[in-house]
């Protein structure tokens, strides 16, 4: 009733002309079969938003996991003191609401008043407009997403790493592997299947992303930082409902191609 049913009604509406005036008369909409799809891909727009989600999926999956790698070898390797502490500390941003963090980090970004640059000009640098300048908006959207979300990550990856047997890292030790080699041929391989959630996750989200965009630039500037989804509401908003619904089963396609190249990549190559 509550899932299957809209998914479905989606997907009709995806290939009809239905808009915000058909609400009265859903029957009476035309069909168009796949317009809607072939529209998209000659719409610079959404041409536009999909190259900015590629580019956030494509650097802040990767950041995310080696931020959350990073953390979690050092909790793990007993050198770091207070480690509940920091576990706690990297984990908060995760359970705090993602609107309070977008608008704290654009007034930490803000050329006039934030924090950032002001700490960049008592070193004499002339900060940027971060959010206001096409070749820093994206980036700065992707380095506020890599700092919430590591943490979650953080977790399951810790715990990945303490199960990993001891005595393979005392075995290899007396076999003259350093801590690289260790760490690439014991750790790594040990913690695919983490790895595998961790990617197919993050990338999941990330290909969904809507709210930073929305509470720190609007999408803008010049539309540099509107997403797919983003796309997606504002042609809701703007009544575009088959559009719209096209769009959204995009969108789901490659979230789908994503999980499916990841599980190629990372998956167990045995099965």
């Amino acid at each position: 009733m509550f899932a299957l049913l809209p998914v479905m009604a989606s997907l009709v509406m995806s290939v009809t002309d239905m808009r915000a005036t058909d609400l009265r008369t859903p029957l009476a909409v035309n069909f168009v079969g796949l317009d809607n799809y072939t529209r998209l891909f000659s719409d610079d727009l959404f041409l536009r938003s999909a190259v900015n989600t590629l580019v956030f999926v494509v650097i802040g999956v990767p950041l995310t996991i080696v931020a959350a790698l990073a953390a979690a070898n050092g909790l793990n390797s007993g050198l770091i003191r207070f480690r509940a502490v920091f576990r706690v500390g990297f984990y908060l941003p995760v359970v705090t609401s993602i609107v309070a963090i977008a608008v704290i980090w654009r007034f930490l970004l803000d050329p006039e008043a934030g924090l950032v640059d002001n700490l960049l000009g008592l070193v004499g640098i002339d900060g940027p407009n971060w959010l206001g300048d096409t070749s820093t908006s994206l980036g700065s959207i992707i380095v506020m997403a890599a700092w919430r979300n590591f943490g979650s990550l953080m977790v399951i990856f810790l715990a990945a790493l303490q199960s990993i047997p001891h005595d393979l890292y005392e075995a290899a030790t007396l076999d003259g592997a350093g801590r690289w080699q260790q760490f690439r041929r014991i750790t790594i391989p040990l913690m695919r299947p983490a790895l595998l959630f961790g990617a197919v996750i993050t990338g999941i989200g990330y290909l969904q992303l809507f709210e930073e965009p929305l509470v720190m630039t609007q999408g803008g500037p010049l539309s540099s930082t509107l997403s797919v989804s983003y796309h997606i509401y504002n042609q809701f908003g703007f009544g575009n409902y088959g559009y719209a619904a096209a769009a959204s089963y995009v969108l789901f396609v490659a979230i789908v191609a994503l999980s499916v190249m990841q599980f190629r990549l990372l998956g167990n190559r045995d099965d």
